[in-house]
């Protein structure tokens, strides 16, 4: 049987080698360890783990709870939080993210194993109801999104089809996204990596982490904004995203 993958991310060396010994003695398998947001991002992209130990309170210039969030945008990973602190503040921002679980330092093995499993079981259920309601699908049975001109999104319980050529752009919102039309919006229970995959890079393009957009709606582009025509949306973007964008538009 496989071992249930995890990563571990915490910035105190000791609590870090103690959280990775319960979990082998527990009979998971550690698979990285981060000691900031950023490389707990760049780990959790690249390892995609079973799930995630997070502590809240990381050193650098992004916390738990922030990096928490970009994952989830990119990625379906349950996270369960580590903590020393318990205060009604850091509950609320933790509870924004949504996440799997919450254990507060110190903890017990059996802290660690219930609440991992609980996290494991509950995220796979997850996976089962977004399958069994998917908003998004080819109506051409073998054939991938990406080669289609049109998606069908549900909306107060009917399938919708919008051509692509509607779309302005799409936005992550947490464990949705939502397609812009030009006066209408629909939200669809996915992540930006899947509905990028859909979507396809001929008509399209990612350039945020936030924010895709259909190149022919492109109106203006002022760094680091760009407009888009008649929507008049000002989306921002990225800065790993900008080569690809000036090579797709043309100026590279």
């Amino acid at each position: 049987m496989t071992k249930i993958s995890v990563l571990v991310v915490e910035d105190e060396s000791i609590v870090s080698k103690d959280i990775q010994l319960s979990l082998k003695k527990l009979g998971y398998e550690v698979i990285g360890t981060a000691t900031t947001g950023d490389k707990a991002i760049e780990l959790a992209l690249e390892l995609e783990p079973d799930v995630i130990l997070m502590d809240i309170m990381l050193k650098g210039s992004i916390s738990g709870i922030q990096a928490a969030e970009i994952i989830q945008a990119e990625v379906s990973i349950p996270i369960i939080f580590l903590t020393a602190y318990a205060d009604d503040a850091t509950l609320s921002k933790a509870k924004t993210t949504q996440p799997y679980g919450y254990i507060i330092k110190p903890f017990k093995q059996i802290d660690l194993h219930t609440t991992i499993e609980i996290a494991i079981y509950k995220h796979k259920k997850n996976l089962e109801v977004i399958k069994e309601r998917d908003f998004l699908y080819s109506i051409v049975e073998n054939k991938e999104q990406a080669d289609l001109d049109f998606i069908f999104v549900k909306a107060n319980n009917k399938l919708v089809k919008i051509k692509n050529t509607e779309i302005y752009f799409i936005e992550a919102l947490k464990d949705y996204v939502a397609i812009n039309i030009l006066a209408k919006r629909f939200t669809v229970h996915s992540t930006m990596k899947d509905i990028e995959a859909k979507m396809g890079n001929k008509e399209f393009l990612r350039v945020h982490r936030s924010f895709i957009v259909r190149i022919d709606k492109i109106s203006t582009i002022d760094f680091p904004n760009l407009i888009l025509e008649d929507d008049k949306k000002i989306i921002p973007i990225g800065g790993s995203y900008k080569d690809e964008l000036s090579k797709r538009i043309g100026l590279d």
